[in-house]
């Protein structure tokens, strides 16, 4: 896998086409990276203790290698 961590990828494919970001980690056996700013969906957490509240929380998710391409390394 060519991409690597704190590398600048550009995604070419799906709804966040056209947006750039940083690699904030990489899974070379599953081929997939995370950047920064794209693939976000939102998680609902449930309340873990008795005083606490759940929440919807917005995360960035993988995105196939070959929907990205390297801007600068």
């Amino acid at each position: 896998m060519k991409i690597h961590k704190g590398d600048i990828v550009k995604v070419l494919a799906g709804r966040d086409r056209g947006k750039s970001g940083k690699v904030l980690e990489a899974f070379p056996k599953l081929e997939r990276v995370v950047v920064e700013g794209v693939n976000k969906v939102k998680k609902h957490e449930r309340a873990r203790k008795a005083n606490q509240k759940g929440q919807v929380v917005e995360r960035a998710m993988p995105i196939h290698i070959s929907n990205v391409a390297l801007v600068k390394a």
